[in-house]
């Protein structure tokens, strides 16, 4: 075991409020010199405001250690697309995309490409359509999907999050979305890049039995659940085991210390 990637939402906080031995355990992964990444699907906010969100919390992090979808999509558009680009993101998550060409929703003119992020509870009929009526221009743009995630725990409960919205978009246009975020195995891969390390050598953890746990393993890690956050007791009956359990992100130096002796 050589590196570890991390999921942020439900792992190392709630809404505003920390996971306690999150902040004692990121700062054991420092001490040891663990190469490690955070691997979010978080598109409400950019990578700076994630920073300082953290920083709150007493967690000390830079922007540098952090793959979010907006950052994962503008690597791909540049490498692969020419022409605008419409955002259908929170407002302060455009700035990751300033350096694009980008066009407003209600254009009229072809556009290469539609991003859709989570906007919560700004999603409505009208914004939805915007997103339906540009996949259905002649060429047909690319659809991408800033991840996958079906739901996320708000401090309210349980909340629908980008992929049934990308689902949705995808029946009615029939354009299969590029996804640049989890469960995508090219995002994992990405975030290994980023700490210099092997899939068959690192572990992720989070607290999605899919879209962190199978994923992950589809992409060659292993992967912890933790009973934080989203979890639910179901998550432990269906067809997807995780290589480890715990009960909250304080207990990961105890199960590493296990792992390397094993």
């Amino acid at each position: 075991m050589s590196g570890i990637l991390f999921d942020l939402d439900g792992v190392f906080y709630v809404g505003d409020r920390a996971i306690p031995g999150g902040a004692e355990t990121l700062a054991w992964v420092r001490r040891q010199e663990i190469p490690h990444c955070f691997l979010t699907n978080t598109t409400s906010k950019p990578r700076d405001a994630l920073v300082a969100k953290l920083e709150g919390l007493g967690l000390t992090t830079d922007a540098e250690h952090i793959l979010t979808p907006p950052v994962a999509a503008c690597r791909w558009i540049t490498q692969n697309l020419n022409g605008p680009v419409v955002l259908f993101v929170p407002a302060a998550t455009e700035a990751e995309f300033s350096h694009l060409t980008l066009a407003y929703r209600n254009t009229q003119q072809p556009v290469a490409a539609v991003i859709i992020g989570d906007l919560g509870e700004a999603w409505d009929f009208a914004t939805l359509n915007q997103a339906f009526r540009l996949l259905m221009q002649q060429p047909p743009p690319r659809l991408i999907a800033l991840g996958m995630t079906r739901y996320w725990r708000a401090p309210d409960g349980l909340r629908l999050d980008v992929a049934p919205f990308v689902h949705a978009l995808q029946h009615a246009c029939g354009i299969e979305p590029v996804v640049l975020g989890k469960p995508s195995a090219t995002f994992y891969h990405s975030a290994l890049e980023i700490i210099g390390c092997m899939p068959e050598q690192s572990v992720m953890i989070g607290d999605d039995i899919r879209g962190d746990v199978a994923a992950a393993q589809q992409a060659g890690l292993r992967a912890l659940l933790v009973h934080t956050g989203k979890f639910q007791d179901s998550d432990l009956s269906g067809d997807i085991t995780p290589d480890g359990q715990l009960a909250s992100i304080a207990e990961l130096p105890d199960w590493w210390g296990r792992a390397v002796l094993s």
